[in-house]
């Protein structure tokens, strides 16, 4: 499945029309979209089906930054959807520092950005329409109706409800990030007519929208655990819910957080994903393997080839000294553009942030997740040079080695070190677990007691200890609290401890009131160590050039 769902795709993506280039948030004529020689077999809906997931990992339709990408005028490495998440999620955070100047990053990294200033927004917010028009052209196209009369009726009878919820899904997954994002947003769906200018919905009726989406499509979603690896089935669904009802507060003013801990618990009680024993695996070359990722973003050194996917989260994070001291699964082809900033680097004990060359993998650490680059020589902790000045060189600031293009046993995959074979969590039990236990501290109707279970599920594995103890790695210290020591701040640090670059941090850091204000980090305003700043950004701006292309939108306040 890894190799075929995605190679299909791009073979796919050669048929297609090249106007998805051009994409705005105007919707595009069907007959544009694809010819009717692609529906004509049912490879065909596989196919797109395919390109739905694939444009949120790939870029472009010959793979590898080819020259075709999605984007008219984007550069196709930056744009694709991980590593534009990573420049608005994490860039803007306490948790890691880029300090290129190109596309917008030195706005995204110090909170100054606007509605014309930083490409990245941009490209982010015409990627999520960009899935949202594939996800509604196999809806216009999978019906009952259009099976019958193409003559594929008897081949895709089993199937096509599920094709048809997974394109919904994907598409509520589309609208609740913009919603996280950009909050009042434009609606189309499949019914949006070539040449109708699209409403711009309130943040709370796309909420609302995508969330009764994922309830309509619930029980004709595959069942747990049964879908074939890389697409979605029902615990998906379910952990997508139980992160839009715990950002409901935020997102519609009304808070969500009983069904929050109900989705969230049910994600954990199903047991088809259960915790991986050893938190490592989950960010290797094989981690298809790993049984705790529920929505895996497929990518393949040999067959789904990207800069933009967990390339980036690789080579970013490393540079090629890096790979003389423990193996990278990249060689020489770090670009080590990216390290850790002091806020991240403090929130582990500071025992457990050294790196051990005689201990790559951190056996010995007591918290297993403290995986940070501190042995390249004159290496410090600060982000600053001895001016107090922003600096680009390796030995400034730390490494995070989390992400590793190697096999659990410590090989190179076979698809060797030019791009990486990593697939993107997007979504997994961990975050469950601490959804759950978030959701009781905030006044869900449970016992404080299975607030603190889940969090101490958690530390145990970090730690693996307990439960988790394995043979040859430290295990004498248990990661275990106890409930006197468990509020929201510490739930807050340890989201920050599990969960680094997994895209969600400054999402967090809004729902805990602690992104404009209340708590500062490395060059945040554009200061050394941290200045608050308006309270605008707690959203992105509906980016310029949308506003021309569809003069009827309301820009976000402040912009």
């Amino acid at each position: 499945m890894k190799k075929l769902l995605y190679s299909l795709s791009l073979f796919l993506g050669l048929t297609l029309s090249s106007c998805f280039g051009d994409l705005n948030t105007m919707p595009l004529d069907e007959n544009q979209l694809v010819t009717e020689k692609v529906y004509s077999t049912p490879e065909g809906y596989t196919g797109v089906l395919a390109k739905c997931y694939a444009s949120l990992i790939q870029t472009g339709q010959q793979g590898g930054d080819g020259g075709d990408g999605d984007l008219e005028g984007a550069n196709e490495g930056y744009s694709g959807y991980v590593r534009l998440l990573f420049y608005l999620e994490e860039q803007n955070t306490d948790n890691f520092l880029m300090p290129s100047t190109s596309n917008g990053l030195r706005q995204c990294l110090n909170l100054q950005w606007d509605a014309a200033n930083a490409s990245v927004i941009t490209w982010t917010y015409q990627r999520l329409y960009m899935t949202i028009a594939y996800t509604n052209e196999i809806l216009r196209e999978c019906t009952e109706s259009k099976l019958q009369e193409r003559g594929v009726w008897d081949a895709l009878k089993d199937d096509y409800l599920h094709y048809r919820a997974e394109a919904r899904f994907i598409r509520a997954y589309c609208y609740s990030m913009l919603c996280d994002l950009f909050g009042s947003v434009p609606y189309i769906d499949e019914y949006t007519g070539v040449k109708d200018i699209p409403a711009q919905w309130s943040r709370k009726d796309i909420f609302n929208f995508a969330l009764t989406e994922l309830q309509e499509i619930e029980n004709d979603m595959v069942a747990p655990g049964e879908n074939e690896y890389g697409r979605v089935d029902r615990v998906a669904n379910w952990f997508l819910r139980a992160r839009m009802y715990l950002n409901a507060e935020v997102w519609t003013g009304e808070s969500k957080y009983q069904e929050a801990y109900e989705y969230a618990k049910k994600v954990i009680d199903d047991g088809h994903y259960p915790l991986a024993r050893d938190y490592r695996q989950i960010f290797l070359a094989d981690n298809e393997t790993c049984s705790e990722i529920i929505w895996p973003l497929v990518q393949d050194g040999q067959y789904a080839q990207s800069s933009a996917g967990t390339n980036f989260f690789v080579k970013a994070f490393v540079n090629g000294p890096m790979d003389e001291l423990y193996q990278t699964g990249v060689g020489s082809r770090g670009w080590g553009n990216v390290r850790a900033k002091t806020t991240l680097v403090d929130a582990f004990d500071a025992d457990d942030v050294m790196f051990d060359t005689e201990d790559t993998w951190g056996n010995q650490k007591k918290d297993k997740r403290a995986q940070f680059m501190t042995a390249l020589p004159g290496q410090v902790k600060e982000t600053w040079d001895e001016n107090m000045a922003m600096t680009s060189t390796f030995t400034r600031g730390y490494g995070y080695i989390k992400w590793r293009n190697v096999t659990k046993d410590d090989q190179l995959c076979a698809a060797g070190d030019t791009y990486t074979s990593i697939d993107f969590p997007l979504f997994r039990t961990g975050d469950a677990y601490l959804m759950a236990a978030e959701a009781i501290l905030r006044g869900a109707n449970a016992p404080q007691g299975a607030a603190l279970g889940y969090v101490n599920e958690i530390r145990e594995r970090a730690y693996m200890s307990d439960n988790y103890a394995q043979a040859g790695i430290r295990s004498d210290v248990s990661g275990r609290i106890q409930e006197s020591e468990l509020n929201l701040d510490f739930i807050l640090a340890e989201r920050q401890r599990e969960l680094a670059s997994e895209l969600v941090r400054r999402t967090d850091l809004i729902r805990f009131g602690k992104y404009t204000k209340n708590h500062n980090w490395d060059w945040k305003d554009g200061i050394r160590t941290g200045g608050d700043v308006d309270d605008k950004y707690v959203l992105f701006p509906i980016p310029e050039s949308e506003m021309v292309n569809n003069p009827t939108l309301i820009q976000n306040k402040g912009y």
